[in-house]
């Protein structure tokens, strides 16, 4: 009898780890009649109930994460004479938590008479897993009450929770508890600490986590330049790439995902083909995951035809490849493109979420279609979605810059919620665009009153009043402005050339090669105005005679990194430029006269968009 029962449950073992226990969410058609099926083994006697048995099924079910399941188990376990053993009762802590019920696991977790160091961990992990940080930690007193010392499984669950606490000084604590307890120079534990630090922002800490490691594996690599990457560090994050693979570590798909992040924010297309040629080398897969954050690098980094080549390549599209490929459509202004996508996606019966429709609003905004902006607005309910703020704000700018400042004014005033500091901010811009004073003032006073920490709302406030005219007005706000501290960022453009980033100020004299641009930028302006340019002096924001109001407008520093792209970039390179704030209008136009002059074609990345510039004119229609 006994060899009977080994030999069932060895079959029971293979057959439970061969079977595809499917979720409802991924099948409709449900697995409970399998479970139930080989549950029915012990009920009839044909297999022995041990806690080996149980365990099996147990191990089975957390494979395929079916809660439905998992109950049934318990339920029988419940009811066996097995109930209440430590170690099941430990693994079904695990099995709910894997399922997603880690409140169903901390039930099980209150029954057991007598927990041990596995019951901690495990409910303390299950926390982590599941996005409840303060759950997770919340149970480190209770744990070291009854006198369990964390183990390195322990503070990898409780560092991951403390990476959502920046501010807090929790991470600092575990920290500490590390140190005290002997587990800070363990391998796992190392990399659970410098990815805490790193996702808390103090990349300095982590950076000295990390060098302490004795001995560093992938994950600890990967945590270092992820850490640089959100921090927007693109460069930083490359170096350590670099020496990752100087010391043998392959990179993975998380590590070119992070590293096309990085790269992305600062817009540095060569070093993102370099790194795109690297992952071609080790032969790895386009897939959705690392695909969607390389086709955000390419289409920041102002190049629309390498993002639309991704997209077509990326294997298994997700919806947020599809919802990068719609963004880099608003942010290049292509409005018609993007509405030409999203009904693709329609079509295609992808699910569209509220970023989707964020992402068309934002197009047609840029790209002038406020009939299709407002047909998809009204379109969100449809599909059982409510517009959020964010989509409010985007309407409010597609009427903008539309020039019908009445109707965003209608619109915000029949909102169903309260507006909020963007939604009149998006108004004050659309009145700086089209330099109307009088709601301009109106919707700063708002913007005034909800965000008085903001130091853009008067700053366009001032930039209304000095365009229109209105000197004693514009001096008021400027008053206003030094008394209560507000500062206008200081503009800067920057450009990359081969491997390195140069950057620039307005009348920038810094730069080792400042005469030879100066003398540069010169010869670019007399030729232009040949074709026909005229400096736009709305654009001079200061109370100052003429002559001086022009001298003004020529080196502003997107003008500067310019010349200096044409002193140093072979004919016919397109020359690719980012600013930090808005471009300036008469920028914009000079940047038209000199695409077709000098036969380039320039693209330009500013908070708002791109601008790309060919043959006289601009990808926006000049519609910005």
């Amino acid at each position: 009898m006994r060899k009977t029962h080994k030999f069932q449950l060895r079959r029971l073992v293979r057959h439970l780890n061969t079977r595809q226990y499917t979720s409802a969410a991924a099948n409709p058609v449900p697995a409970a009649p399998a479970v139930l099926h080989d549950l029915d083994h012990l009920d009839s006697g044909e297999l022995a109930p041990t806690p080996r048995v149980y365990h099996a099924f147990i191990t089975a079910c957390a494979q395929s994460k079916n809660l439905d399941d998992a109950r049934k188990i318990h339920g029988h376990l419940a009811s066996s004479r097995f109930e209440g053993d430590a170690f099941l009762d430990n693994s079904l802590i695990h099995l709910y938590c894997k399922c997603g019920s880690v409140v169903e696991a901390h039930k099980v977790f209150d029954k057991m008479r007598k927990k041990d160091m596995v019951s901690w961990t495990s409910l303390i992990a299950g926390y982590a897993q599941n996005d409840m940080p303060a759950e997770a930690i919340g149970l480190l007193p209770g744990m070291l009450k009854g006198r369990f010392k964390p183990n390195g499984f322990t503070f990898a669950s409780l560092l991951k929770a403390a990476g959502a606490y920046a501010d807090s000084g929790i991470g600092g604590q575990i920290h500490a508890l590390a140190v005290k307890c002997d587990w800070h120079e363990d391998v796992y534990v190392g990399s659970a600490l410098l990815d805490m630090y790193a996702r808390c922002g103090k990349m300095d800490m982590a950076t000295a986590v990390f060098d302490k490691l004795d001995s560093k594996n992938g994950v600890s690599w990967n945590a270092l330049i992820s850490g640089f990457a959100r921090k927007g560090d693109g460069e930083t994050a490359l170096m350590v790439f670099a020496e990752m693979q100087r010391n043998g570590f392959e990179a993975t798909h998380f590590t070119y995902s992070s590293i096309f992040s990085g790269l992305a924010g600062i817009g540095a297309l060569e070093q993102g083909k370099w790194v795109h040629a690297h992952m071609v080398k080790s032969r790895q897969k386009l897939t959705a995951f690392v695909g969607n954050t390389m086709l955000d690098m390419y289409a920041k980094s102002g190049s629309m035809i390498d993002a639309r080549k991704v997209f077509e390549r990326v294997l298994n599209k997700d919806l947020v490849t599809w919802n990068s490929m719609l963004t880099a459509f608003a942010q290049y202004g292509l409005g018609k493109e993007a509405v030409s996508h999203f009904e693709e996606m329609r079509k295609s019966g992808i699910y569209l979420n509220q970023i989707t429709f964020l992402c068309i609003l934002t197009a047609c905004s840029h790209g002038g279609l406020v009939k299709e902006g407002k047909h998809y607005f009204d379109m969100i309910k449809e599909y059982n979605l409510e517009p959020e703020i964010e989509h409010y704000v985007t309407v409010v700018d597609l009427l903008g810059r539309a020039g019908l400042l009445n109707y965003a004014l209608v619109f915000i005033f029949k909102m169903p919620m309260e507006p909020t500091a963007a939604v009149w901010g998006a108004l004050l811009a659309a009145c700086r665009m089209h330099k109307n004073a009088k709601v301009g003032q109106f919707a700063a006073d708002h913007v005034f009153q909800l965000d008085p920490d903001d130091s853009g709302p008067p700053v366009l406030l001032y930039n209304i009043y000095a365009s229109t005219g209105h000197w004693d007005a514009a001096a008021r706000v400027r008053k206003m402005m030094k008394a209560t501290g507000v500062k206008k960022e200081p503009a800067c453009s920057w450009v990359e050339i081969g491997n390195s980033v140069h950057m620039f100020v307005a009348n920038d004299d810094t730069h080792p090669r400042a005469e030879e641009i100066y003398k540069m930028w010169d010869e670019i302006s007399m030729k232009i105005r040949k074709e026909g340019y005229v400096p736009d002096m709305d654009y001079v924001l200061l109370h100052v005679d003429e002559q001086e109001r022009e001298a003004n407008l020529q080196y502003h520093s997107e003008k500067i990194a310019l010349a200096f792209a044409l002193i140093q970039m072979p004919a016919g390179a397109t020359i690719r430029i980012m600013k930090n704030i808005r471009i300036c209008g008469d920028c914009h136009s000079a940047f038209k006269y000199i695409s077709k002059v000098f036969e380039r074609e320039i693209v330009v990345r500013d908070t708002n968009r791109f601008h790309h510039f060919s043959n006289g004119s601009c990808s926006c229609g000049d519609y910005w």
